[in-house]
């Protein structure tokens, strides 16, 4: 007499989590074990791990023919998630395990060892998401618990081996409610008031946080471009808890652990300038989020932005205009959101002192050329601020740290504030306003258009460029409180861009 039983659980496909429903079945005839439903080649080798976990287990292996359907066909599926799941489906079908709970409002994800034990499973956070908003109760390894605990209000039982989920479904033991940790006060190790001197900098990092501005620092070795880099998480908002969360499931599915500690802080991704396109946008058979998704609504800093192959940085141009990245393989397509912040760094030529006053650069104008144009036109064209950052004086590396120096806690007040005030407005940053938008909330008067264009002639700027000086003018205009956009809101917006004609 053939026996059936279904069980359920979620398959990772980028951010999203769709409903995995395992059938299996027992029938008579000659012994055998198989697997449908595009399963991949550590879960086709499920069925070892499922037999020894079953029999280690003091339960039966069933003799008659187990047929195991993974629904829906053409969703291929991956990894160890699915062992628990298939080891209950055989369990409940073969009559070993009589349920006394409703488990089709229960969800199962975890690796079998050989002995029973359930083993981390990565990438689990997305499904946890999706599993509470079905209302579904969720049956994970108990090593699991700390990054899912994330999922506000969802009810998961943690277990550490086979036999205790057989008894959760026999009815002994409660699943636990999870609460999202509350919000903190971030303490930075790398503090604004750190920095001695560079007041424009300071001022141009204030206003790129403000409105979510792309900026690119240049300046000779030394001058404290990586240092300014670093620190500007510390003024950041912190995150939403639907942000946090979109990020922390970023990490699970990238198999990095994210607690609860680091939750509402901005990411701070520092790739290498030998990083290969696919680490930075995402790839591989399976896709996985790259350096710019665990960027997402953080910093993406590029140090020594000429040095990275200029292949690498033009796979940046289009998720820093749609603020996500499509990756396709043969396998599957899938999206990353890629809404980050792009800080770059660069020195003026190759040896880098070009322009600071002393002879100690001996780099001809053809050698400078070819450096400066590793960057290309429609790249520096989606940075809206470039700055120049200038060798501290020896007067003022010297001189003993000051009081009077503002810290990230009091510049991140001023930044909060402008941030609030465009969300009020518009729903959105300064820096994802569109034309129609810019059009509409920066009315200018004569004399503004006449600065502007100007500017435009004298800089050769392209609209893309235009629409970014409005951008930065606003923020700076919002940092000010102030209604309008006023002359002085655009000269300094201007001066952001002047090196960047």
């Amino acid at each position: 007499m053939s026996q059936l039983a279904k069980i359920f659980t979620r398959a990772s496909t980028g951010l999203d989590a769709p409903i995995v429903t395992i059938e299996v079945h027992i029938s008579g005839g000659l012994p055998g074990f198989s697997i449908v439903g595009l399963p991949e080649g550590a879960l086709k080798e499920s069925k070892d791990r499922v037999r020894s976990a079953l029999i280690n287990s003091r339960f039966k292996s069933p003799k008659g023919r187990i047929t195991v359907s993974l629904a829906p066909a053409n969703l291929p599926k991956r990894g160890g998630r699915y062992d628990l799941p298939i080891a209950l489906g055989i369990l409940l079908a073969s009559g070993q395990v009589k349920p006394e709970v409703d488990i089709t409002k229960i969800e199962f994800y975890g690796e079998l060892g050989l002995d029973g034990l359930l083993h981390t499973t990565e990438g689990l956070l997305p499904a946890i998401i999706e599993a509470h908003k079905a209302k579904h109760t969720l049956v994970i390894p108990a090593d699991d618990y700390a990054q899912c605990a994330l999922a506000e209000q969802a009810k998961i039982f943690p277990a550490k081996h086979l036999l205790q989920v057989c008894e959760f479904l026999s009815g002994v033991g409660e699943p636990e409610q999870c609460s999202t940790p509350s919000e903190f006060q971030a303490i930075y190790a790398n503090d604004f008031s750190q920095v001695k001197g560079q007041y424009q900098a300071k001022r141009a990092l204030e206003v790129a946080a403000s409105g979510g501005h792309n900026i690119l620092l240049r300046g000779t070795p030394g001058s404290g471009k990586t240092m300014l880099a670093e620190r500007l998480p510390s003024i950041l908002p912190p995150l939403s808890t639907e942000k946090a969360l979109q990020r922390a499931s970023i990490y699970s599915i990238a198999g990095k652990i994210l607690d609860s500690s680091q939750m509402y802080r901005r990411a701070f991704r520092a790739p290498h300038h030998s990083s290969s396109a696919v680490s930075l946008v995402g790839g591989g058979s399976y896709p996985r989020p790259g350096e710019i998704s665990l960027a997402h609504e953080g910093v993406l800093f590029l140090d020594e932005l000429p040095e990275f192959p200029r292949q690498v940085l033009e796979t940046l141009r289009q998720p820093l205009e749609s603020g996500e990245i499509h990756v396709s393989r043969a396998q599957q397509q899938v999206t990353f959101p890629a809404n980050f912040q792009l800080v770059a760094a660069m020195n003026p030529c190759p040896c880098g002192y070009y322009g600071d006053g002393t002879s100690k650069c001996h780099c001809t104008q053809d050698q400078i050329r070819k450096y400066q144009v590793k960057i290309s036109g429609p790249l520096l064209d989606r940075i809206d601020m470039v700055l120049e950052v200038p060798p501290l004086p020896k007067e003022l590396l010297l001189a003993q740290k000051s009081e009077s120096i503002e810290n990230s806690e009091t510049i991140r007040a001023r930044v909060l504030d402008c941030y609030n005030m465009q969300l009020n407005r518009q729903g959105k940053l300064n820096d994802r306003l569109s034309p129609d938008e810019i059009d509409n909330l920066i009315i200018l008067d004569k004399d503004n258009k006449q600065l502007l264009e100007s500017v435009i002639d004298k800089l050769h700027l392209s609209a893309r460029a235009y629409h970014r000086i409005l951008k930065v003018a606003r923020t700076i205009a919002d940092l000010d409180h102030a209604q309008e956009v006023e002359q002085r809101h655009l000269i300094e917006a201007i001066g952001y861009r002047r090196h960047n004609g």
